[in-house]
């Protein structure tokens, strides 16, 4: 089974597990002045199908987070992120699910307010080997806690 965790946004974090080991990192999905807002979403599209490819092919479950809303562009971006992962999945076949942020936070720290300084350090305990030797940021941190979080319901060893 090959379980794709993101956390959505333009400095997207996310994780895989593939044939046993964990890939994993931050993807940016910045956009300059002069470039359409369209430009996003391709680059964002065309990512998704590089990592299925790298997956060959094989992406089986999508595990993203679903923040607190606070409006505004923001979260205008974010629910565009989200809608460009349901197509994904529905195109690929792949199952979806949608993990609210108190609910890993829980998950990860065992405060279902905690902060990203908590779910960082949370990750490195968890997480920093020699295959993995550094957590990036928050949303590294949180991709690879969906991703422990997807394993645990999905019985994946």
């Amino acid at each position: 089974m090959i379980v794709l965790a993101i956390d959505p946004g333009t400095n997207l974090g996310w994780a895989m597990l593939l044939n046993g080991t964990i890939y994993s990192g931050v993807q940016r999905f910045n956009i300059s002045r002069d470039e359409s807002p369209g430009m996003r979403w391709l680059r964002f599209s065309s990512w998704l199908y590089e990592i299925n490819k790298q997956a060959g092919g094989n992406i089986d479950v999508i595990y993203h987070e679903r923040p607190h809303h606070r409006g505004g562009a923001a979260t205008a971006v974010l629910e565009g992120f989200v809608s460009h992962l349901q197509t994904f999945a529905a195109q690929i076949g792949a199952e979806i699910k949608a993990v609210h942020s108190g609910t890993l936070k829980k998950f990860a720290t065992g405060k279902g307010n905690a902060g990203k300084d908590e779910m960082i350090q949370a990750a490195i305990s968890k997480f920093i080997s020699p295959t993995l030797p550094v957590v990036i940021d928050d949303n590294h941190a949180d991709a690879l806690h969906l991703l422990s979080l997807a394993m645990a319901e999905l019985g994946v060893k």
